[in-house]
C-alpha cells in the first residue's frame, strides 16, 4: 500500500497504532493481553464518568431548572445500563482490549438512536458518543499511567501521527513511522529523518484500525508499506536493510573527523535537534555543535506553557551536554503544522497566518519568559546563540532585539551575570530574501530555513500529499533565492548557515558548497553522508557543477546531474532508489 517518502530507509517491525483520545472511531483493535485487567479498567472508567456526571449536576444545580438537572441522572443511568456495559464486557472477554470493545458498543448503540425518525431520539445518539469519549479518556489515562508497552522494533502508525506520539516511543525501540497524513516536510517526517528511521507519509489507504501488532515493512525510499509480507518480499527487504547498515558502518570513520574540502576549507557541520533524547546522539555524532534546537517541542508535549524554571532546566541540560561546542536555540516557533493544544490558533490558512515570531511578539509575556530562561541557562557556558524564526521585516527584528535586551537588563538588575549572546534570524519567507542585507546588518548571523522557504517560493503546502511532487529543494527558483541570500550576507559581512532538510541531502550539498554557504546543520543520521560529500568536492568543483545546473529549468534534470556527480567521485552509494 502506498504513500510518499517521508524519511529514507527500510525497516521491518511490529505495528503500534496511535490514535487521538477524543476520536472514538479511530481506536484500533488490539488483542487484550490481560482480560481481567481490561475488565477492571473498563468498570473503573464507567464509575469515574458516573461521578463526573453527578459532580456536574451538583455544580450546576443552582443554574439549571429541575427538569434539566434530571438529564444528568439519565446519563448516570445510561452508563450503568446493560445495553452499554454488558456488550462491552462480552467483547472484552472475546479478546478485544477495553477501548476497542467500547468503540464497537458505542457505535452500535448510537446507531440505533441515529436511525430513529424522531429528531429528539436521534440527538440521543450524540449523547451516547459523548459518553463514549469520556469513558475512553479515562481508559487512556489508565494506559498512560503504566506506559505503553512498545516492542523492540516498533513501527508507529496512525491516521495523523503527531510529534508528541513519536516522542513517546524510546528512540532505541522506534524502527519506522507511517502516517495517513502529512508529507516529507511535515515535522514528524523531519524528526524521523533526524532519528534515522524510515517514514512513509500520506498512506491514506491503510486499514489503521486492524494493524496493531501485525508485522509491517516500511519502505521509506518509495513510500510503500507492506502488511504481513510474503517470505520473498520480507527477505528482499532484510537484504536492503543489511546493505543500509553496511553503508552506515562504512561511514563510521567519518564521525570523528572534521568536514574539510579537498582544497583545505573547513566547513562546520552542526546537527538539528528538538528532543532531549537526541542530545546524546548529537554529542556522539562528531558534529561541531547544534545548529538548530527547536524549542517548541518541549512546549508541544506539555498540557500548559512551561514555566521559566522548567525551560531553564531544559536549555541548561542541552547547553551543558554540548559545551564547549555552540548551540543555536531557536525561539518558540508554533503555528502552521505545530499547534499547541492549550493555545489553539484557528485560521483558514495557518501557514500564512499567526505563527513563529508573530505570535511571540504579540505575546511578549511568553517571549520574555523564554528569553530569560535562555539567558540564565547560558551563564558560565557562553556557548548559546539565539535564532528568531519566521522573520519577514526588519521591524520584527528590531522589536525582538528590544525584548531580548529588556530580558537581559532585568536579569542584570537581579544580580545575575548574564552575557548577551550572538543573535541570528531565519531566512524562510520570500520577503526576507529580498530584505536580506538589511536584516543581516542587524544581527550576527543568518540561518536559512529551506523547509518553509521552498514551500513559500513554490506555493506548495509541504504537508499536502497531492502537491508533494512539486516540492523540490533543487528547483531553479530555490537555487537563485539562495544565491541572493549569500550575496546579501556577504555585503553585510555576515556568515550564512543552512539548517533546513536540504542540508541533509547529499546531492544538494554539492550545490550548497558551490553557493558559498558557510556552515550546515543537518539531521544526526545524515551527518556522515554530508561529511563524505564535503570531503570529496572542492569549492571550485562545486561551483562548476552549480554553474552547469543553473542553466537547467527542470528540477528532475538537476537532480540527475547531481547524482551523476556523486557517482563520478565514487559516492554512488549515496544515490538512493526512488529519487527523482
Amino acid at each position: 500500500m502506498g504513500g510518499i517518502s517521508g524519511a529514507p530507509g527500510v525497516a521491518i517491525g511490529q505495528a503500534w497504532v496511535a490514535f487521538p483520545v477524543t476520536d472514538l472511531d479511530a481506536v484500533p483493535d488490539r488483542v487484550a493481553a490481560d482480560t481481567k485487567r481490561e475488565l477492571r479498567l473498563f468498570r473503573e472508567a464507567i464509575e469515574r464518568v458516573q461521578d463526573e456526571m453527578l459532580a456536574l449536576k451538583e455544580r450546576l444545580g443552582g443554574a439549571l431548572p429541575s427538569e434539566e438537572r434530571v438529564l444528568f441522572d439519565a446519563y448516570v443511568m445510561m452508563l450503568g445500563s446493560e445495553n452499554l456495559v454488558e456488550p462491552t464486557i462480552r467483547r472484552i472477554r472475546e479478546g478485544n482490549w477495553a477501548p476497542g470493545a467500547l468503540r464497537e458498543t458505542i457505535r452500535e448503540l448510537a446507531g440505533i438512536f441515529e436511525d430513529m425518525d424522531d429528531s429528539y431520539m436521534r440527538e440521543r445518539g450524540t449523547d451516547i458518543r459523548d459518553l463514549g469519549c469520556r469513558i475512553l479518556m479515562h481508559l487512556e489515562q489508565s494506559e498512560r499511567s503504566v506506559g505503553p508497552q512498545f516492542t523492540e522494533r516498533t513501527v508507529l502508525i496512525g491516521e495523523n501521527v503527531t510529534v508528541a506520539e513519536l516522542a513517546d516511543v524510546p528512540p532505541e525501540q522506534l524502527a519506522g513511522v507511517v502516517s495517513g497524513r502529512g508529507s516529507e516536510s511535515s515535522h514528524v517526517a523531519i524528526l524521523a529523518r533526524a532519528l534515522g528511521v524510515p517514514a512513509v507519509m500520506a498512506a491514506t489507504d491503510l486499514p489503521f484500525g486492524r494493524l496493531h501488532g501485525r508485522e509491517v515493512v516500511v519502505d521509506g525510499y518509495r513510500g510503500r508499506v507492506y502488511i504481513q509480507p510474503e517470505a520473498a518480499i520480507r527477505e528482499e527487504f532484510k537484504r536492503l536493510e543489511r546493505e543500509e547498515q553496511e553503508l552506515s558502518a562504512g561511514l563510521g570513520d567519518l564521525v570523528a573527523k572534521p568536514a574539510v574540502t579537498p582544497d583545505g576549507e573547513r566547513i562546520p557541520v552542526y546537527v538539528n535537534s528538538g528532543l532531549l533524547a537526541e542530545i546524546h546522539l548529537a554529542y556522539q555524532s562528531g558534529s561541531d555543535g547544534i545548529g538548530l534546537y527547536r524549542t517548541e517541542f518541549p512546549f508541544m508535549i506539555r498540557e500548559r506553557f512551561p514555566s521559566e524554571d522548567e525551560q531553564y532546566e531544559i536549555y541548561r541540560h542541552v547547553l551543558e551536554a554540548v559545551a564547549p561546542r555552540p548551540v543555536v536555540l531557536r525561539t518558540l516557533d508554533v503555528g502552521g503544522d505545530k499547534p499547541l493544544p492549550y493555545f489553539p490558533v484557528k485560521e483558514d490558512n495557518p501557514f500564512l497566518g499567526w505563527r513563529g515570531i508573530r505570535i511571540t511578539l504579540d505575546h511578549p509575556e511568553i517571549f520574555l519568559t523564554q528569553l530569560r530562561a535562555m539567558l540564565r541557562a547560558s551563564v558560565g557556558l557562553d556557548n548559546m546563540r539565539i535564532l528568531f524564526p519566521m522573520i519577514s521585516t526588519p521591524g520584527e527584528v528590531d522589536e525582538a532585539l528590544g525584548l531580548l535586551r529588556r530580558a537581559w537588563c532585568t536579569l542584570r538588575d537581579e544580580g545575575r551575570e548574564v552575557a548577551m549572546p550572538q543573535v541570528g534570524v531565519m531566512i524562510e519567507v520570500p520577503s526576507a530574501v529580498y530584505m536580506v542585507e538589511a536584516l543581516a546588518r542587524r544581527v550576527d548571523f543568518l540561518s536559512v530555513g529551506t523547509n518553509d522557504l521552498i514551500q513559500y517560493l513554490l506555493a506548495v503546502d509541504r504537508n499536502n500529499a497531492q502537491v508533494s511532487e512539486l516540492y523540490s529543494s533543487v528547483h531553479p527558483a530555490v537555487l537563485k533565492a539562495l544565491g541572493d541570500v549569500v550575496a546579501g550576507a556577504r555585503a553585510a559581512a555576515r556568515p550564512v548557515s543552512l539548517c533546513g532538510e536540504m542540508a541533509s541531502d547529499p546531492a544538494a550539498v554539492i550545490l550548497l558548497l558551490g553557493l558559498g554557504i558557510d556552515s550546515l546543520s543537518v539531521s544526526v543520521a545524515g551527518l556522515p553522508r554530508v561529511k563524505w560529500v564535503i570531503n570529496s568536492f572542492t569549492r571550485t568543483r562545486a561551483r562548476e557543477i552549480l554553474g552547469q545546473v543553473m542553466g537547467l529549468e527542470d528540477p528532475a534534470a538537476i537532480r540527475e546531474r547531481l547524482d551523476a556527480a556523486l557517482v563520478d567521485v565514487g559516492l554512488g552509494g549515496l544515490v538512493r532508489p526512488g529519487r527523482s
